[in-house]
């Protein structure tokens, strides 16, 4: 009797079609999530806050960042954002934060005021630690010595800029105005009134070597002329004309 060769049933084929239908379907449900998103107002700027500036305008600030209110939240990097902020002439140094959703936290150090000046126009400008001009406000407080009569691009203006920042604040809390008074031996010379009265006559190169003893002589001699170039001398205002002593 024959034996009966049992049939072989074929292997039941793997649906490959439906997996692939699925993971088309699921990609195309995460990109309209990201559209969705995107478009939506979490993915967006909501407020920018700005930090630290005296001088300089919130309005300069955020046109330098690039960014507003409403613009994407993720299209810049803090650090593009810092980068573009550096731009400012009067900013020394910035920090961006992000806070999601949509935060943004400008905080900024502008160089130091150093010194004030009246512009041709009678507008009071701060003159910054970096020699940079710039308009001071009308309610700001005149707590830096003014400089009058320079010439706009002076050399050694941008340099007694210098020499200023480079002073103690506390040094130069007695000046009240500084002007220019070149001489052939001293093309640098300059002129110093105190809120002491008193009248001083240096060199921009000699004014951090001379300003301690400049201080020392306020402290104990009543008002007269200093002159400190080479030597130093002192005439009291009561027994000379405050002419005598300077040095050409």
């Amino acid at each position: 009797m024959p034996t009966k060769v049992p049939v072989l049933r074929e292997p039941a084929r793997k649906r490959r079609g439906g997996k692939k239908l699925l993971t088309v379907l699921l990609l195309l449900f995460i990109v309209i999530l990201a559209v969705l998103f995107f478009n939506s107002s979490i993915s967006k700027i909501s407020s920018i806050v700005i930090e630290g500036q005296r001088f300089t305008s919130r309005a300069d600030i955020q046109q330098a960042a690039g960014i507003t209110v409403g613009g994407a939240y993720f299209s810049v990097s803090a650090k593009t954002v810092e980068e573009r902020i550096m731009s400012i002439k009067t900013i020394e140094k910035v920090s961006v934060e992000k806070s999601f959703p949509g935060d943004v936290v400008i905080r900024v150090t502008e160089h130091p005021a150093v010194a004030f000046e009246l512009s041709p126009q009678g507008q009071l400008t701060a003159i910054l630690a970096n020699g940079t001009t710039i308009a001071a406000g009308a309610d700001v407080v005149v707590d830096k010595p003014i400089l009058s009569g320079w010439q706009e691009g002076d050399p050694y203006k941008a340099e007694l800029s210098k020499q200023l920042a480079a002073l103690p604040a506390a040094s130069l809390s007695d000046i009240s105005e500084i002007t220019p008074s070149p001489s052939k031996a001293y093309p640098d010379r300059i002129r110093i009134y105190t809120r002491t009265r008193f009248e001083v006559i240096t060199a921009v190169s000699l004014l951090k070597d001379k300003i301690d003893a400049l201080n020392a002589v306020v402290e104990i001699q009543e008002p007269g002329l200093v002159t400190m170039l080479l030597a130093d001398t002192y005439v009291p205002f009561a027994s000379s004309e405050s002419g005598n002593g300077e040095s050409n």
